[in-house]
């Protein structure tokens, strides 16, 4: 029932919708658009809103073991800023990604995200063949639960999440959210 509600979400979206195309028409390998970007057009939906586009950034992940560098990054965000101008393109590739959190390497854009440090931000849509389809390693319950929980509970993580969550403030703009693990 989730997936089919995220999908009726993101297909009833037109900016969504557009934003995916782009990522597309870019040809990253495994590149999804993911976290805050389909977490918050959730929640602005579950919570009676039209859907933001205020966004601080749009996360679009991908995956590819041969070419590593930022510069590859800034490419793909430039050709989308062309394809759709005045959005703020983050541009993330996850085979370099365990660098920044000194996990092992990830074997793909779904394991990347599987470490992401909050279940609801853990989802990811991309187009294929003109289909929506969704990864989401932690599923997606918490998401539609508005319920926002860390994935990890060592030390080093559980500091990480308490600083994200006590630096997003999400209850303040969506009141029905619940922020657990603080």
């Amino acid at each position: 029932m989730s997936a089919a509600r995220l999908t009726e979400i993101v297909a009833g979206t037109p900016i969504l919708m557009d934003m995916l195309r782009a990522v597309e028409t870019v040809g990253l390998p495994d590149a999804w658009i993911a976290a805050g970007t389909i977490r918050s057009a959730v929640w602005d939906t579950l919570h009676g809103r039209p859907v933001a586009t205020d966004w601080a950034d749009i996360d679009v992940l991908f995956f590819d073991k041969v070419d590593v560098s930022r510069e590859r990054e800034a490419a793909a965000e430039a050709k989308l800023a062309a394809l759709m101008p005045g959005l703020p393109w983050e541009v993330r590739n996850q085979s370099r990604m365990h660098l920044k959190t000194g996990l092992p390497p990830y074997a793909d854009t779904e394991d990347g995200l599987r470490h992401f440090a909050e279940t609801p931000t853990a989802v990811g849509v991309r187009l294929r063949d003109a289909h929506i389809e969704i990864i989401a390693p932690h599923g997606l319950d918490d998401l539609f639960a508005m319920v926002s929980r860390p994935v990890f509970t060592d030390d080093h993580m559980m500091g990480f999440y308490r600083q994200r969550m006590t630096s997003k403030h999400w209850p303040a703009r969506w009141p029905q959210v619940r922020v657990l693990g603080l």
